[in-house]
């Protein structure tokens, strides 16, 4: 492992655009990679939180993801999620190439969003709502110009510079944007934590689940002007680590396309089972969704939904199999290790043609 290349963030993001990645997955799926496939990840409870091991194999790459999940580092200053990624020849299983991690997943995660978009949303969507603030957030806005004619972007966080900044910098990019804030004090310390890394705690976060829709004030924000951006969007992003439904899903009109990627959990959600219900469900693998996906897991766990709700995987999808309905649509992803092998087999052929 001698001399090992270790491609940093910039530049795996110089190597692989956005929009290259998106079509990257798309084109692996048509080809025949099965996300059914794709081992499930094992999740290792740690004392300061968790470490997630993500392995992929496909065509003539393997490759694997270690990623940690450390709550409390964002009041530290530090990253909520690290992690490095190691890439290997598919028939030697050779180290090819050490990444960054959390660049891979700051890129394929929006991407997925996108190509699922590119399938499921109307073709003039223009007004996006995005619930979160940080890197995902960005990343979605970014990703989700690349297939969409987006001329409005709103905001939604609970700190409120954080929000603003973010708006700020939609706005130089040609966007029209706006930040909806929370300006109320968080809750206390636990190992939980809303969309901008500040911690729930106490009766919220152990309440139990039910499954009756969201009503009233939507989690975590000023309930009547987000009411009215989710109200005439048509698009949402949902990238946060919120453990309850953001939005009342009543709120959401037919047609508009739901991605909620915030989560990876049983026992935690972005959308309520009344919008489930309502929309034509679409996962990135079955397995995936039925293991870790609380936004799919609890509807079924409450009998909102049976697993015949979901319309199909992100391969039915891009090859046409899916049916798409009168009512909303939603994708939901968990974040799948075939996604990351994709882009980084990607940046590390790009490098190589450059050295």
């Amino acid at each position: 492992m001698t001399g090992l290349p270790y491609l940093d963030a910039a530049t795996v993001a110089r190597l692989v655009p956005v929009a290259d990645a998106v079509q990257m997955l798309e084109d692996a799926l048509k080809a025949g990679l099965d996300p059914e496939r794709t081992p499930q990840r094992p999740v290792v409870e740690l004392p300061a939180g968790q470490l997630l091991l993500m392995p992929a194999a496909a065509g003539r790459y393997a490759g694997v993801k270690a990623a940690t999940v450390a709550p409390a580092n964002p009041g530290r200053g530090l990253p909520r999620i690290q992690g490095t990624y190691l890439l290997l020849d598919g028939d030697t299983l050779t180290p090819l190439a050490v990444m960054d991690g959390i660049a891979l997943t700051s890129l394929r995660t929006p991407a997925v969003s996108a190509l699922a978009v590119r399938h499921l949303a109307e073709p003039d969507a223009r007004e996006l709502v995005v619930f979160g603030s940080g890197p995902q957030a960005w990343g979605h806005v970014l990703a989700l110009r690349e297939v969409r004619p987006l001329t409005g972007v709103t905001i939604v966080g609970r700190d409120q510079g954080r929000a603003e900044a973010l708006a700020a910098r939609c706005r130089t990019h040609g966007l029209r944007a706006q930040a909806l804030y929370d300006e109320r004090p968080a809750p206390e310390t636990r190992t939980q934590t809303l969309y901008d890394g500040r911690p729930v705690s106490g009766a919220r976060a152990q309440a139990p689940y039910d499954d009756r829709p969201a009503s009233g004030e939507p989690h975590g924000v000023q309930g009547r002007e987000v009411a009215e951006a989710v109200a005439r969007a048509d698009l949402i992003a949902c990238c946060t680590t919120a453990r309850q439904p953001l939005f009342p899903g009543e709120l959401v009109r037919d047609g508009v396309t739901v991605v909620a990627v915030g989560s990876h959990e049983p026992d935690a959600r972005e959308l309520d089972g009344g919008l489930v219900a309502r929309a034509t469900l679409v996962v990135e693998a079955r397995s995936a969704a039925l293991a870790e996906a609380g936004d799919v897991i609890q509807p079924i766990r409450h009998g909102t939904i049976t697993t015949h709700h979901l319309a199909g995987n992100l391969a039915d999808l891009v090859a046409g199999r899916v049916t798409v309905g009168a009512g909303p649509r939603v994708f939901k992803g968990t974040g799948m290790a075939w996604e990351d092998l994709v882009v980084a087999a990607a940046a590390y052929e790009a490098w190589s043609r450059t050295t």
